[in-house]
């Protein structure tokens, strides 16, 4: 139990993972040419997962070496722990696949929504609440599964592990997810720019499969989320019952009064984000309509009037050129994403904080476990 190797392995794997991440890196590459939307997006994808893969096949052939140091090559425990952190690895890749397969227009799922469109967009809003419901219950079972032989081999040490395992190549598995924006922004810089269609039909394939690592980094975080909650409320159960002995049954009033707390706060958390969002983006269509009417070049005309001119006529003189002020919307954009979370960031630090000191730990245990 107070064995500093079994403080020291998570830390080792972690810096593991990195080494794998590093080297992963530099095997990111596709021969796929880029034809827009018919662009093959599972081919497009391997080009990202290679990377992933062989930081993977790094990171398990380090933490085997890691294993024989720390524990010995005869060490029982030290072999389910390794068993751990494999299964954790290959949940991670298990849920990311599960969220491609949902997210991807190469499969069933999203070819479902789209022609769910030949009968209008509310059939197209049903069928997509209806597949995103239901692409919950693939992850799902994968964490049960991965929580109970994790326990099963080490108990809760074991599903700590299983969450190093999922995270241990975060390096490449999150630049996935950072690629998504990145190449958004590459194909609107291509369309302003007024570049050729077929440097639109890249970014147009690069932009598809955004969509699909951004879905599939939100799959790592959730599910490592998970696994890591098992141990965060384990270490505080045993910190808090320290000092006296306290139950944390399941019909324990206090408890259940906290799980219910708990389980609105995603709740509420996202209707904060949300409502900020919308309320950033109602002042920048605001600040872009205002510009619209009163931005003006030396000849008096407004930006709307030139951009009808040049909408009607495809090509505009720089006498009749207006210059819109750019850097306004992006300053109302940067103050909104500081001054918005304030509320969100409070309410996520205090909640725990005055349902533990006003009531008690057992009603903190609930609010975490919700």
């Amino acid at each position: 139990k107070n064995d500093p190797i079994f403080l020291a392995l998570p830390l080792w794997l972690g810096a593991a993972g990195l080494i794998g991440s590093f080297i992963g890196f530099f095997f990111v590459s596709t021969k796929e040419k880029g034809d827009g939307w018919n662009t093959n997006l599972t081919a497009l994808m391997f080009a990202l997962e290679k990377g992933m893969y062989i930081a993977n096949l790094i990171f398990l052939i380090l933490g085997a070496v890691i294993v024989v140091v720390l524990f010995g090559p005869d060490s029982e425990a030290g072999w389910r722990g390794y068993g751990c952190v494999v299964i954790g690895l290959i949940a991670g890749m298990a849920i990311g696949k599960g969220t491609e397969f949902f997210t991807s227009f190469d499969y069933g799922p999203t070819i479902s929504i789209k022609d769910r469109a030949r009968t209008g967009p509310a059939t197209v809003i049903i069928q997509g609440m209806g597949v995103g419901m239901v692409s919950t219950i693939l992850p799902t079972l994968i964490l049960v599964v991965t929580i109970v032989v994790c326990n099963a081999l080490a108990k809760e040490y074991g599903i700590a592990l299983a969450a190093v395992g999922m995270l241990g190549t975060l390096a490449v598995s999150l630049s996935t997810d950072a690629y998504g924006p990145v190449a958004d922004n590459a194909g609107g810089l291509a369309e302003m720019a007024g570049l050729g269609p077929e440097v639109r039909a890249k970014t147009d394939s690069l932009d598809a499969l955004g969509n699909t690592t951004a879905a599939m980094g939100k799959g790592f975080a959730v599910g490592s989320a998970v696994l890591t909650a098992l141990s965060l409320l384990a270490a505080f159960k045993e910190e808090a019952t320290h000092s006296k002995k306290l139950s944390f049954d399941v019909s324990d009033p206090m408890l259940l009064a906290g799980t219910l707390l708990g389980a609105m706060l995603p709740f509420f958390f996202a209707a904060l984000t949300m409502m900020s969002v919308g309320k950033a983006a109602a002042e920048m269509i605001e600040e872009v309509r205002r510009q619209f009417r009163e931005v003006k070049n030396e000849k008096g005309v407004t930006l709307l009037e030139a951009i009808k001119k040049v909408t009607a006529e495809g090509a505009l003189s720089e006498e009749d050129d207006v210059e819109p002020d750019s850097d306004r919307c992006v300053m109302i954009s940067t103050r909104s994403s500081v001054k918005e979370m304030f509320a969100p960031g409070l309410y996520a630090v205090f909640t725990p904080l005055i349902a533990g000191f006003l009531i008690g730990p057992r009603m903190v245990m609930g609010l975490l476990a919700g």
